[in-house]
This record gives C-alpha cells, sequence and structure tokens, in this order.
C-alpha cells in the first residue's frame, strides 16, 4: 500500500470516528444540565459511555476525561502510518509530566510534597520510564533533548531557584521539537499548523506576562522561534495596547483574531476570550483539508477537535460543580468542527 493510499485509508476511518463527537445538541443539553450528575447521566448515552464505565469514582472527571482522550490517540495511532503525527500532539503530555516531576523534585529539596497526581498517561513517553530517570538522575535515554536539557534545568534551579526560568527553558524546547518533528514528516499542512500554534502561543505570552508588567526586554527570551511572526516584531507590541497589535501583524491571519477579541473588560476577560480564540483558530486552520481524502492534516484536525471536545466537556462539569454562569459558559465553548 502506498502513503498516499495507507492515508486514504486513515481519512476514511477517522470519517467513521467523526460520528462519535458530540454535536452542538449534547453540548447544549449538557449546559442546560442541572447539575453534574445530570451532565454523566448526558454523556452515558454518547461515545463517552465506556469511559464512564470504566471509572469507580465518577466525581473524577480528570480521570474520566483523561481515558476517553487516551482511548482516542490510541485507536488513531494503530491505524495512522506515521506514530509521529500522533505523538506531535502528545508531545505537550510529555513535557507536562516532566515539569510536574521537576517541579515535585524541587518541592522535595525544598520539604515540601511531591505531585505524582498530576502526571498524565496522555504523554507518549512511559511515566515510569520517565520517574525513574528523574529519581536516578540516569537521563541517558530520555528523548527530545531532555537528557541534556533536565540536568540544565536542575542546574538554574540550584543556583538561583528560579521556577519561571525552568518553564521557560521546557517551553522553549518543546515548540523546537514540535517544529522540528513536523519538518521531518516533510507535510506541508502540518509544518504550517505548527508554526500557528508557536505564533499563537507567543501572543498568549506577551498578554500573560503584560499583564506582570514585562517589558519588551523582558518578555524576548520568552517567545519562540519558528512562527510566521518575527520575535523581533511581537516582542515590542507588550508596551502597545491589545487592540492595536492587529496593525502591527497585519501580514497575518492573527490581525482577525485579536480583531475579534473585546479587551475592555480587564486582563482576566481578555485571557479567557484570547484563549478560546486561538484554541478556534487552531481548528479552522486546517478546514482546507477536509476535503482532502488523503490529506494527513485530517488527523491533526480530528485529534484537535476532539481535545476541544474534551475541554468543552470538562468545562461543563467544573461549571455545574461550581454553580457558574450559564451565559460565561457558553462564550467559553470552543466551536468544534464547522
Amino acid at each position: 500500500m502506498s502513503r498516499q493510499e495507507a492515508y486514504g485509508y486513515a481519512v476514511a476511518r477517522i470519517r467513521a470516528m467523526e460520528l462519535r463527537l458530540l454535536d452542538a445538541g449534547v453540548m447544549q443539553r449538557m449546559v442546560d444540565a442541572e447539575d453534574t450528575a445530570s451532565v454523566l447521566k448526558i454523556l452515558g448515552e454518547t461515545s463517552y459511555s465506556s469511559s464512564l464505565a470504566a471509572q469507580t469514582d465518577g466525581s473524577d472527571f480528570d480521570k474520566l476525561l483523561e481515558s476517553e482522550l487516551l482511548a482516542t490517540y490510541s485507536e488513531i495511532d494503530s491505524f495512522v502510518p506515521d506514530k509521529e503525527l500522533v505523538a506531535l500532539l502528545r508531545l505537550q503530555y510529555d513535557f507536562h509530566n516532566v515539569k510536574v516531576l521537576l517541579k515535585s523534585t524541587f518541592n522535595a529539596k525544598s520539604g515540601g510534597k511531591t505531585r505524582f497526581d498530576l502526571l498524565t498517561s496522555l504523554g507518549s513517553y512511559p511515566i515510569d520510564s520517565l520517574v525513574s530517570s528523574i529519581e536516578t538522575d540516569d537521563y541517558t535515554l530520555l528523548p527530545y533533548g531532555l537528557n541534556t536539557l533536565i540536568p540544565l534545568c536542575m542546574s538554574v534551579w540550584e543556583q538561583s531557584k528560579d521556577a519561571l526560568e525552568v518553564e521557560r527553558m521546557l517551553d522553549e524546547r518543546l515548540y523546537k521539537t514540535m517544529l522540528e518533528t513536523a519538518q521531518k514528516l516533510e507535510m506541508a499542512g502540518v509544518i504550517d499548523w505548527i508554526r500557528t500554534r508557536i505564533d499563537g502561543e507567543n501572543i498568549r505570552t506577551l498578554v500573560r506576562l503584560k499583564r506582570f508588567g514585562f517589558d519588551s526586554a523582558q518578555v524576548a527570551p520568552f517567545l519562540h522561534s519558528g512562527g510566521v511572526i518575527d520575535k523581533n516584531i511581537a516582542a515590542p507590541l507588550i508596551a502597545e495596547p491589545f487592540d492595536s497589535w492587529g496593525r502591527v501583524v497585519e501580514f497575518s491571519d492573527f490581525a482577525k483574531v485579536i480583531g475579534s477579541i473585546d479587551s475592555s473588560n480587564g486582563f482576566s476577560e481578555l485571557i479567557l476570550e484570547l484563549e478560546k480564540a486561538l484554541d478556534d483558530f487552531y481548528l479552522d486552520r486546517l478546514g482546507i483539508y477536509r476535503n482532502a481524502q488523503a490529506a494527513p492534516e485530517n488527523v491533526i484536525s480530528y485529534l484537535w477537535a476532539k481535545e476541544m471536545e474534551v475541554k468543552n466537556v470538562r468545562m461543563i462539569l467544573v461549571s455545574k460543580s461550581s454553580n457558574g454562569d450559564q451565559d460565561s459558559l457558553r462564550r467559553l465553548l470552543r466551536h468544534g468542527y464547522a
């Protein structure tokens, strides 16, 4: 079977899996539900029923949703020709686990507690192997350049206790690894999507650091290379009102994303609206491949749609458990497939 034929088969499988995604009607029923028990009952009528049945504690939303997402990754990994394509989206979870373990190590050295409960099975690299490597200081077999990066992170912490710098170093390696992986796959749409993700993350970082009074010189090290928007163009934006950022990056599609956001309600609302707009934009970016029957970009598109569905379900469950406002909840829900 040729590579094109293999992806033709993979896309056909994904089209069948799309029927399992929760439609707008189900989402609306969950938003309108009285409480978490009602939401879980609705989920029990959907493809989430298997994940629900496997949970001994129905109140552990994160475990339920992690199980659902892991099943999706595992299923697609079983028939996609290039396993790296699936691993590309799981990289964020591998690096999340590294951050959790390093923070736990730092806390333990300071007399605090470890938080292994925050680890996730959604990464590609086995958790037990990662834990063993960090506990024994044997990083030789770690992937993604972590074998040299983790000792550097340890050194930075020992010298400065600067957790923000450690996180910056890990994020820098994450996005570098994502771009390198996409480039090795030689799939134009996937490379474009990762570059879009890098630009979006830089914009999100600028807003967050602007909130805390950073200037352009301070923010520059936190911006990642590889996007369409050069870091030297992005960094000075932090000194300007958010509303004006779109004019500076009008050569990119992010001008429309920025223009769609109301920044008049303060940083907290701005960050929430920006994150929603970015999540939706990442999915829309892949829309041009929906009619291409053998395009590998459809793998990324489906996995991102599933990620957003799980994020929506989590927001609904959290909102119901805390008696949140329905109108605010609706505004934050990601739109899924158009």
